[in-house]
Order: structure tokens, then sequence, then C-alpha cells
């Protein structure tokens, strides 16, 4: 039925079948969530919900290095640094609403999740009916590396991962592969990229509007991934109730036990050593006061510390070490 741009990132196409398809269109930013796009995925969502003809939205990337790496950090930071409260608050507000609007779409949403899916990617994927991950995909919330904080309703979402995993990736933003976010509950299928093209012409045809039949049809069990067997170590060390003793579990982690649970925690602990103090401390408290929250509960809750986090100087070094000059090496302010 024709292709329409909805932004200078963002297509939209309504298929003979009645599929709607968002195709994430920024390559060289690795299809980072600007606000036009948040607002044109937004807008073609919308009006899709009303839409009788659109049965099920396919969303997926035109690049074969990301899905969607997060969200337009640069812009927030400068935004932050000039103390323009206002265009932190629109972009945040924007996100995060779309968030809201996905996770309580009335249709089905499927993600095909092929590269990066990080902070913000996993904002418009893991909040759908189904997020299908092949053996390229990269999934992470690395915020606290960047002196922010696991948003996008991860506050709801990772603390409901089984075990401490949620935990685990939130404060050390550690990256999972394809075959480890299906098996800690991240993503719900797993097939292969080679399959990706067949898999979209029959989600976006006749059979389009029975997704699940469809992505079982396609779907294959994930490969032994990295977290496979590591479930009770990651739940004793960061099932810990507060900070300073997960760093003690790791430590006894890594000083005792079996080879690659010593790996492990060394690898952990690195990643921990790396990350704002302050970021860690606002992610623990943010994760436990997600617990019992819903999902908008913990969205408003990280719209107000997005705001404030935006004007701290961790955030803004944070950014600077990986994003801007891109050295790697942020100073971070001591913790209190």
């Amino acid at each position: 039925m024709g292709t329409a741009r909805a932004s200078a990132s963002v297509r939209g196409e309504v298929t003979a079948a009645g599929a709607g398809v968002i195709a994430l269109d920024r390559p060289r930013a690795l299809n980072a969530l600007d606000l036009d796009m948040v607002h044109a995925i937004g807008a073609l969502l919308r009006g899709w919900r009303e839409d009788p003809a659109v049965r099920a939205v396919v969303v997926r990337s035109t690049s074969p290095k990301a899905f969607c790496a997060g969200g337009d950090i640069v812009a927030m930071r400068a935004a932050g640094m000039a103390g323009d409260d206002a265009a932190v608050r629109e972009y945040f507000s924007a996100e995060y609403a779309l968030n809201a609007l996905i996770a309580r779409y009335p249709k089905p949403y499927t993600a095909l999740v092929d590269g990066y899916a990080m902070g913000g990617g996993l904002g418009i994927s893991v909040h759908g009916s189904a997020l299908v991950a092949t053996e390229r995909a990269v999934l992470a919330m690395p915020e606290t590396a960047i002196g922010f904080f696991p948003d996008i309703g991860a506050t709801y979402f990772l603390p409901r991962l089984p075990g401490a995993v949620g935990w685990y990736l939130g404060l050390t933003g550690a990256r999972l592969t394809g075959a480890a976010a299906v098996g800690c509950g991240l993503a719900t299928h797993y097939v292969p990229a080679a399959e990706l093209p067949a898999l979209q012409e029959a989600l976006t045809g006749p059979d389009g509007g029975a997704p699940d039949a469809v992505l079982a049809r396609f779907a294959v069990p994930a490969p032994p991934a990295e977290l496979a067997g590591r479930g009770a170590v990651i739940e004793r060390c960061f099932g810990a109730p507060d900070l300073d003793r997960v760093r003690e579990r790791l430590a006894a982690a890594a000083a005792g036990g079996g080879a690659d649970d010593r790996a492990w925690a060394e690898d952990a602990r690195a990643l921990l050593d790396r990350a704002s103090p302050m970021s860690l401390d606002l992610t623990f408290r943010m994760l436990r006061e997600g617990e019992g929250a819903s999902l908008e509960q913990c969205l408003a809750n990280e719209l107000e510390n997005a705001c404030r986090t935006a004007r701290q100087p961790d955030f803004h070094e944070g950014v600077r070490a990986a994003l801007v000059d891109r050295d790697r090496t942020p100073v971070w302010a001591p913790r209190p």
C-alpha cells in the first residue's frame, strides 16, 4: 500500500495484508532516537491503533549494525549543560510516553532485533508483545557507564527478570547476546539472522494477523549463552540488600568457587569500578523502588530523576568520555 516517510529517519508502511511496518532509518547514528523519531513512531502507532485495517505492527531497522543503539543522549547532555530544563523534560516525556504506548498497545507488536539494541532501543522493543533476537543481537542497559541510570521503563522490567539478573544488567551494563536475552526473558524468540527476511515477509503477509503462529514457525531453541548456569552466583551477589554488600559478595566469588564464576565475578567487579558511583547508587535505589510499582509509576519516577540527572556533572562527563571525545576515561565525582 506504499511507504511514507514519517520523519527523516522513520518510514511507515501498511501492507496489503494489514501489517503496519515501522522502519528505523538513521544508520549513521545506529538509529539513536532523536525527538523527531520518537514523535514519528508515536504518531504512526496512535494512527494505526484506531485503524481497523491495521491488524499488527512490526518494527525493524534498515541497518545491519543496529536495531536502535539508544536515545539521543548527546543532545540531552547539551541541553542539561545549558540549563535547558524544558528541552530535557520534553524529550524524556515523549520517549517515556512512547514506551507506555507500546506496553499498552492493543494490537500485536513485534520488534525484530538484529544488531545493537541498547537503552532506548530496548524501550521500543521489550515493551511489545514479541521481541525477536538473532545471533547478531547485542542487548544492554549501559547507562551507569555514562553517569545516567537504566530508564525507558527498565526500573520496571529489570527487577522482574529471574533471580537478580536484572540487577546485574542494570548495575553493570553488561551486554547480552540474543541467545542470553531469550534465556533471561528480555527477548521472547530466537531466530537466525538468515531467516529474518522470510520472517518479516510472513509477519507482513496474510498470516501476519496471527503473529504468534508465525513466530512459532520460525523460532528455534536458543543455543547455550553466557549466563547459562550462572543464575545462582548472580542471585547470591546481586541479590544483596545494598551496593556495598554486592561488592563484598563479588569479591568473595572472585576469590573462591569455580574458575568460570571467578572470571565472571572479576568482570562484574571491573564493570562496577568503571561506572559512575552516583549512577550506581541511584540505579540501586530506583530498581528497589520499581519492584512493587506499576510501569506508569516507574516511568513517572524515571522522568523526574532523568530531569535531575541531566544537570549532574557525572552525566556530562560520562557522555563526553563515551560519545563526544570518545576517550573512554571519565573522571567521576567521588561517592559521598
